[in-house]
């Protein structure tokens, strides 16, 4: 196969910017638009430039070939999905408003496909019928879609993106276990191809279901999870699906519950000022509603309640906050004075640190009020123990008890054992050596291609621009030619020696373009080898310089060619 023509600069249709673009808000953003990657089209929609489909295609290379790897088969489904199946597993209404909907001209319902579990499940019922056509693992990688409420950062956060999905198909649980383990493998391998820094961390199911699920996140101060990775042992895990152990106490000493004037005092500081307690002393009781329903969610005074794992848990209910309006006609419900004793038609859900015999101060159902030496299991239960409190930097590892670490990350992969929940709703089953029916197991697993460009800016940017990886770069070497004729002429004669030798070759040869804007440029662009015709062109010497180190050295032209090609720039 032939190596792929120079690409010249002056016929690049990319064009670098000097300044952020005004909505940028995180540093992937600013420097792929900068530096001519991508353009945004619509609000959570972007155009892929010339640069930025290089780099975007080396990262679908890199996870096709590690599929290929572990005998995944590659397909390509319809973005456009028929509801009926959406229908059958429950998740057209699931979905919620991130689902892009539409009718066709006949009236018939349709899909954007977000994900599609549905769709594999679909195509195996039609090819495979026996247990001799299983195991199976089918993948693709193909645009997704999802109407964000407010599409941000770039393409971390689109409501069009790249992705891969594969799914593995087996008769029994121990096939699902092997397949998911040459998953967690294969992308172990492709984030260590990529450059990127990961950490693979327990996760929860959310909407997809099933049961075991791991994520891998790229830490980044741009990301919107937050990971708890200790310091002492292994244990790492989104915040969202950490639980701890319920540890009831002795509450037998503790006295009477008694009722106490709190006047003025609706919220967890104005109690805990009034009474000259610590937060932590009092009980938290968040009324939301799940489905219209009214639910209290009881944590201690000192913690957050964190939504994200409340609506995990009821998924795929819908949680909101209560309203003023929700207080009408429930005199059981005194707004700033709620507290899980005496409830009516309420359920009480609580974290673990609510455990049966401790001891509170909470709200008395009474306008003013508050009761003290309130205790779980004594003076009023609890429906249900959900780790639903926000995890904070300190909190013990739930392993070893070593206080947590807490960083920012991007979710760039994420692998579940989903189990027969689709193949139930879909019937999917095959005939087992037995010759009966055997219904099939499910694995899925998704890696965000476009978003791990989005990360790997973020990771290795430095302050003049992008920084790639040798084997997701645009090209291997980018040469500059300062300026003059001789220096481009150089500059054209050295890349087409370079292709020769195997190379991908960007080069510089803009006429009227200062060598000062073209440097800036190459910084920006990223490339991790960058080679000047410059002052000493006449000479025949060229200055190299490693992008991500910052090192140069003055090197003859066959040198300097002998060197890349050894190098693999």
């Amino acid at each position: 196969m032939a190596n792929a023509p120079v690409q010249r600069m002056s016929q690049l249709m990319a064009k670098t910017l000097r300044d952020d673009p005004a909505d940028a808000e995180v540093l992937s953003h600013k420097l792929l638009v900068r530096a001519g990657y991508v353009r945004r089209t619509a609000a959570g929609v972007w155009t892929w430039l010339p640069l930025g489909k290089r780099v975007l295609a080396n990262v679908e290379r890199i996870v096709r070939e590690e599929m290929d790897a572990i005998g995944a088969q590659e397909v390509l489904l319809p973005a456009l999905l028929p509801r009926e199946p959406y229908d059958a597993t429950g998740r057209w209404d699931e979905y919620g408003p991130e689902l892009f909907r539409l009718k066709d001209r006949k009236g018939g319902d349709y899909l954007l496909g977000p994900t599609h579990e549905e769709i594999f499940t679909l195509i195996v019922k039609d090819q495979a019928s026996s247990y001799k056509d299983l195991p199976v693992i089918l993948y693709q990688i193909q645009t997704k879609f999802r109407d964000e409420a407010r599409p941000r950062a770039g393409i971390l956060r689109g409501r069009e993106f790249l992705m891969k999905d594969s799914y593995s198909f087996d008769l029994e649980d121990e096939g699902l276990a092997q397949s998911y383990a040459l998953h967690r493998q294969a992308y172990q391998k492709v984030f260590e191809r990529l450059g990127l820094d990961y950490r693979i961390c327990a996760a929860t199911a959310g909407a997809m279901g099933g049961s075991k699920s791991e994520e891998f996140l790229a830490p980044a101060g741009a990301g919107e999870d937050t990971f708890a990775d200790c310091p002492n042992c292994d244990f790492a895990a989104n915040t969202e699906a950490i639980t701890y152990e319920l540890k009831p106490v002795d509450g037998s000493a503790v006295p009477a519950a008694e009722e106490i004037p709190t006047p003025e005092t609706p919220t967890i500081e104005t109690l805990a000022a009034h009474l000259g307690v610590p937060a932590s002393a009092t009980l938290k009781n968040l009324l939301v509603k799940v489905d219209g329903e009214i639910v209290a969610v009881g944590v201690p005074g000192d913690r957050e309640v964190d939504l994200d794992k409340v609506e995990a848990h009821f998924a795929p209910a819908q949680v909101e906050l209560v309203t003023a309006e929700d207080f009408t006609g429930r005199p059981d419900l005194v707004r700033g004075y709620v507290g899980p004793q005496g409830l009516e038609k309420v359920r009480y859900v609580a974290d673990p640190r609510v455990a049966p015999g401790t001891a509170w101060i909470t709200g008395a159902n009474k306008a003013d009020t508050h009761a003290k030496n309130v205790v779980a299991g004594r003076d009023f239960e609890v429906d249900e123990y959900v780790d639903v409190v926000v995890v904070q930097e300190g909190d013990p590892c739930p392993k070893c008890g070593t206080g947590l670490k807490l960083d920012r990350a991007i979710e760039i992969g994420h692998i579940f054992q989903l189990g027969r929940k689709y193949a139930d709703a879909l019937k999917l089953d095959v005939l087992g050596q037995q010759g009966k029916p055997v219904r099939v197991t499910m694995g899925s697993y998704g890696i965000g291609v476009s978003r791990a460009v989005a990360a790997l800016a973020e990771q290795t940017a430095d302050e003049h621009g992008l920084v790639w990886p040798a084997e997701v770069a645009p090209a291997d070497v980018h040469v500059v030619a300062a300026g003059k004729a001789l220096q481009t002429e150089l500059a054209l004669e050295v890349s087409e020696k370079l292709r020769e030798a195997g190379l991908r070759v960007l080069v510089d040869d803009r006429a009227g373009v200062s060598p000062g804007v073209k440097f800036t440029d190459a910084e920006l662009i990223g490339v991790p080898k960058i080679l000047v015709a410059g002052r000493r062109s006449a000479e025949g010497v060229l200055e190299l310089k490693d992008r991500r180190t910052g090192e140069r050295e003055e090197l003859a032209v066959d040198e300097a060619i002998a060197r890349l090609s050894a190098l693999g720039a």
